[in-house]
């Protein structure tokens, strides 16, 4: 079952459903590794669509809460586009911003106001997406869903107070122009310690009456007997001189003029910070920082609990929505590619069971076809299908290169792509999903030395039937045809009457015509469901590339196979060339 989070797009919030993994080797069959390369170049996005659609569950309301979001997806593409860009500055902040690290209280007044900032442009992202989905014609469940919890994350956040203190405070501390600071000094006037004794609004002037700090240490006034700030100094910028302590001077003097940023408004009460003996000053700007953000501890701790309780959580929610949204995004954009070439595409209609009705397709095609731009959409062969009471099992036959696998896998990407929530190959597309879709193919020659090739199949479909179920597709391609044709038919009429007890949603394509033929016999064994022959037809001896419910057209396992192999009288003798006789 799906991780239970606030809010995903690919599960709705009360999902109790069961997921099955479609193996390596359907994907395969399928041909899903191959779309997804065409869909993304980038091997981490791949995987990622890779494993939504290999993700299966029979249920409809999954299926139906996917494909209403893609619905949306593909009317809204301004609005899609705008979210992208939010998205992609929360995903931003996310992966390079300060939200993934653990904060000390006491860290330095630099990282606090760096953190106020990112803070400040996570909001906006926020109130931007709000505004998005609140200006957009959203209909499906998923982004209704979405749109409340960005309104949830904004209000219970606080974020609408948040941003006027933010923006107050930026107002206020425009004004901040100066820092007063104290200085102890050591019997050797080295700086002893440094204390902040407030921020001040105005500058301080160049006054004439007191000359600099050197000039008031030389005079003959006698030095002030307590260090009460009484507010009758003034300032005077210290010039370079020899003196031990002015180098210091300067550095404070550069910190000051460093503060020209964002900071406090009020008035801070004064703290001391300690120097090390036989420090002139190097490290003054060092000091002066750990001490002004001791002073700012209080609005440290309540910014750290804001953000633990509120932004750290619905940041990493938001974060974990993008990939799913970019899921849409990818295929939306990719399939409105084929649409403007002319190939149809349909919304897919999941459903419960009635009346045994599993699937009713209409002009369906294989999306690999218009992939590869072997067929135009002129010439794509759209065919219809069900799958019901009367029609569970499929035994389809016909010629050679006549387009039986490729249908086979049309079948399969069809229920792969519909109960993803995308768009379907074909007309319409109504159907009962799936727990998982198995596919039984020939094997490479490498993976069959140890058992031999009808071993290595009749292992293999061993353990596929013993994991199907009735609500499972099973996609059989040319099982069981690697022996002797009796024996093969013997196993697979075996293998058919065990589906047929388990009502499993089968295609079988075979060259066995005689399985076909005795479709009746084999109904005897029936569950529930029942077996059908199918044909891909041919027309005065070429290709239609159209099924229909037929008996087989007679064509024997044997010519099919010689045809395959290119082994027949005709097209052994064709290119013989010239004869030769001996000597």
């Amino acid at each position: 079952m799906a991780k239970k989070r606030p809010i995903s797009l690919l599960y709705p919030v009360d999902d109790e459903s069961t997921y099955r993994i479609l193996s390596d080797t359907t994907c395969h069959d399928l041909g899903l590794d191959t779309l997804c390369e065409q869909l993304s170049q980038k091997p981490n996005e791949r995987n990622m669509l890779l494993s939504v659609l290999k993700t299966m569950t029979a249920s409809p309301g999954v299926a139906s809460y996917r494909a209403r979001i893609f619905e949306d997806v593909r009317r809204l593409p301004d609005m899609c586009a705008r979210l992208q860009e939010l998205l992609s500055q929360v995903q931003f902040l996310n992966d390079y911003g300060s939200f993934r690290k653990d904060h000390d209280i006491k860290a330095g007044l630099w990282e606090f106001l760096h953190r106020l900032s990112e803070l400040n442009d996570y909001i906006k992202s926020v109130e931007g997406i709000r505004d998005c989905l609140a200006g957009s014609d959203i209909q499906s469940d998923g982004l209704l869903s979405l749109k409340d919890y960005i309104e949830t994350v904004f209000i219970d956040s606080h974020f609408e107070e948040l941003k006027k203190d933010i923006a107050g405070l930026n107002a206020d501390t425009q004004n901040l122009k100066s820092v007063t600071v104290g200085i102890n000094l050591n019997p050797s006037f080295q700086v002893k310690s440094v204390g902040v004794i407030s921020v001040n609004s105005k500058e301080f002037k160049n006054s004439g009456i007191l000359g600099n700090f050197a000039d008031a240490v030389a005079a003959s006034d006698p030095i002030k007997q307590d260090n009460e700030w009484k507010g009758d100094m003034h300032y005077r910028q210290v010039t370079k001189t020899t003196s031990e302590f002015l180098p210091a001077m300067e550095k404070l003097g550069g910190f000051a003029a460093s503060l020209q940023i964002p900071l406090l408004g009020a008035q801070m009460a004064a703290t001391v910070a300690n120097v090390p003996e036989n420090d002139t000053g190097a490290y003054m700007t060092h000091y002066l920082d750990k001490e002004v953000s001791q002073l700012l501890s209080h609005l440290t701790k309540k910014l750290e609990r804001i953000l633990s309780k509120y932004v750290n959580f619905s940041i990493h929610t938001i974060v974990d929505l993008i990939p799913e949204f970019y899921y849409y995004v990818t295929f939306a954009k990719y399939l409105d590619k084929f649409r403007e070439k002319g190939y149809t595409f349909c919304m897919p209609e999941a459903v419960e069971e009635t009346d045994g009705v599993k699937m009713k397709a209409g002009g369906i095609y294989n999306l690999k076809l218009a992939i590869s731009g072997e067929v135009s959409p002129a010439d794509m062969v759209p065919n219809d299908l069900i799958f019901d009471t009367d029609h569970t099992i499929y035994l389809l036959t016909g010629a050679n290169r006549g387009g039986k696998t490729t249908i086979t896998q049309a079948v399969g990407l069809c229920y792969v792509l519909a109960q993803g929530g995308i768009s379907v190959p074909g007309s319409s597309f109504r159907y009962v999903p799936v727990d998982s879709i198995y596919t039984h193919y020939p094997a490479d020659e490498d993976k069959t030395m140890d058992l031999g090739r009808l071993g290595e199949e009749c292992s293999r479909f061993k353990e596929i039937y013993s994991a199907c179920t009735g609500n499972s597709l099973l996609l059989l391609n040319e099982t069981f045809s690697t022996t002797s044709f009796e024996e093969g038919y013997y196993i697979a009429s075996d293998a058919v009457k065990a589906l047929l007890q388990k009502n499993v949603r089968t295609i079988y394509n075979t060259h066995m015509h005689k399985l076909a033929f005795e479709v009746e016999e084999l109904n005897a064994f029936a569950n529930k469901g029942k077996a059908a022959s199918l044909v891909a037809r041919t027309s005065d001896g070429k290709r239609s590339f159209t099924i229909v419910l037929s008996e087989p057209e007679g064509r024997s396992h044997a010519g099919d196979i010689a045809e395959k192999y290119g082994v027949t009288y005709e097209m052994l003798t064709k290119d013989r060339g010239p004869e030769t006789t001996g000597p």
